[in-house]
């Protein structure tokens, strides 16, 4: 009877791993679809992100249900606490990585019709893919239960902290240069933000993962390059 408790137990944690992973895929995809929809002005792309941004929400809901259940019925402790906690913190970090492409989604229909450097498209793009590609090393380390990926994650937000300052400088460049090209450049910024928030929530995933792996959080606060955080009030 005890080890058909603790295989059912075991099913109960895999299922719940299984459902992170899953919603980490569809929101890798969205971040690299919200940034190909901008620089391909693919409206019916940007659509689609803000479409699917439902089922990320739905199963964040269903991660949230299945871990109450693990919670009230297995009552864990320890490490398969860690794990349950883990994976809610994790949940909850994924939807907002999920709204901010869904923002940034959103931005492509309002940029349309307005004239935008082709470097800047290039730049969130590659912006982008390195957020995705964080995200998708801090979903390898939870299922590696790798303390050593997560801290790299860590250290790598600072590359997009240097990229977002180098964007906001060109941006302002812009701006002082044409003041006609200022609607254009704020939704930029904005969108330019957006990716580093998703950089930083990324970061906060890697932080949740050492926890798992380690029992304790880092100790050395993470590095930072975000030279612009006086304008966040702008957002």
């Amino acid at each position: 009877m005890n080890e058909h408790i603790s295989s059912a137990y075991d099913r109960d944690l895999e299922g719940l791993s299984a459902l992170i992973m899953k919603m980490g895929g569809l929101v890798e995809e969205a971040i690299l679809d919200a940034a190909k929809s901008f620089e391909t002005q693919d409206i019916e792309l940007a659509e689609a992100v803000r479409s699917k941004d439902k089922v990320i929400d739905a199963l964040e809901l269903e991660i949230n249900d299945v871990a109450a259940r693990i919670i009230a019925l297995r009552a864990p402790v320890s490490k398969d606490l860690r794990v349950v906690l883990t994976v809610l913190r994790l949940a909850a970090s994924l939807e907002r990585v999920g709204d901010y492409a869904k923002n940034i989604a959103k931005r492509t229909s309002a940029l349309i019709d307005l004239p935008t450097h082709k470097s800047a498209h290039s730049s969130l793009r590659r912006m982008s893919r390195e957020v995705q590609l964080m995200l998708k090393d801090v979903l390898d380390a939870y299922m590696r239960g790798d303390a050593e990926i997560a801290e790299d994650v860590r250290q790598r937000d600072q590359e997009v902290d240097q990229m977002y300052n180098a964007l906001f400088r060109e941006f302002l460049t812009f701006m002082m240069e044409d003041p006609r090209q200022i609607t254009a450049c704020m939704h930029l910024h904005f969108m330019a933000k957006n990716i580093e928030r998703m950089g930083d929530l990324t970061t906060n995933m890697a932080e949740q993962v050492i926890y798992l792996v380690t029992g304790e959080m880092p100790e050395e606060a993470r590095p930072k390059s975000d030279s612009t955080a006086y304008l966040s009030a702008l957002d």
